[in-house]
């Protein structure tokens, strides 16, 4: 035998003959189906199993052997369907725990909170942060892109693995043309960031939060300013990229210096830039797909995470194209 091969060992009970000879079928087709559907040899002799195989084909055969025995008790005979029914839906099962195990695999602690992915495209995206300086998030609202991404900004932050977190975002405004409004640039700028804040109040509490702004351990500011910056040591959001232009995302990941780590998140449908504006979003993933350092993650309307009609309302645009 190879080396990656296994043997799995079990016994049917209770030891019936007329169920057994129902589970195997005439002339043994039955356990012939599952050997040839899984790729593993079986052998028995009374209720004693024997698969033989790679131990995950393996596993699943004994599964189903299990299965379609517990089935004889109701059933007189199988055929060839019934048996490819128990083959996917066992397959089925172990997909399903496969994607649950992914999904605890990954915890981002924060000092007020755990947060665990909800959906495999959330798995695969906080994956991509912890692996990668420069990551997308791009997709529909409600799919946890920005709250998952300040998680992750948090919990740098509070292992020292940098010295700042850094939130950006464009004004609804192409042109950010923020000089009329009254108050500071904080003041300007609160309004658009409401939705980062919210998220970190949630992680590190609304006191906290307001003491590390104090510091400038947690800065706010407009796109436009962050022109002729490097930005060191720090966790970068830009949210709701798809309001800027490219040129404006040229100058955003230009600005990403030496242990700093940037999230850009936006919904490339949900752009407010004038008609006649590319959007920077697009822009950026048609151009820098082909760099590997640089991870993408595309959520869909089944990534929705809030109450369960927002997707059906996602849904229902993505089919007018809107």
């Amino acid at each position: 035998m190879t080396k990656n091969r296994h043997t799995v060992i079990f016994e049917l009970t209770p030891e019936d003959n007329d169920r057994l000879a129902v589970l195997s079928g005439s002339f043994d087709e039955n356990l012939r189906q599952i050997e040839r559907s899984l790729g593993v040899e079986i052998n028995n002799r009374g209720n004693q199993f024997q698969v033989i195989g790679i131990r995950k084909p393996a596993e699943i055969a004994k599964s189903v052997i299990e299965q379609i025995y517990q089935s004889t008790k109701n059933h007189k005979s199988f055929s060839q369907s019934d048996i490819h029914m128990f083959l996917k839906n066992i397959e089925a099962q172990d997909t399903k725990k496969e994607k649950k195990e992914k999904l605890e695999s990954i915890k981002i602690n924060t000092a007020k909170s755990q947060i665990k992915p909800q959906s495999m495209n959330q798995y695969y995206y906080l994956n991509h942060i912890l692996n990668h300086d420069i990551n997308f998030g791009v997709g529909p609202s409600g799919t946890g892109k920005t709250y998952l991404a300040v998680a992750c900004a948090v919990n740098a932050l509070e292992q020292e693995k940098v010295n700042r977190i850094l939130l950006v975002r464009p004004a609804v405004e192409a042109g950010e043309k923020l000089g009329f409004l009254p108050g500071s640039l904080e003041q300007k700028v609160d309004p658009y960031l409401r939705p980062l804040y919210d998220a970190l109040y949630e992680m590190l509490g609304f006191e906290q939060v307001n003491k590390l702004v104090e510091r400038d351990i947690i800065e706010v500011a407009p796109l436009a300013f962050m022109r002729g910056r490097t930005i060191n040591d720090s966790f970068v959001i830009l949210d709701e990229s798809q309001n800027t232009t490219p040129e404006q995302m040229k100058m955003f990941l230009t600005r990403i210096g030496f242990g700093s780590k940037a999230i850009i998140t936006g919904d490339i449908t949900q752009t407010d830039l004038p008609k006649d504006r590319q959007s920077g979003l697009r822009h950026a993933i048609d151009v820098l797909k082909d760099i590997d350092a640089i991870s993408f993650t595309f959520f869909k309307a089944k990534d929705v995470v809030r109450h369960p009609i927002v997707q059906q309302i996602v849904e229902a645009y993505e089919r007018q194209n809107l």
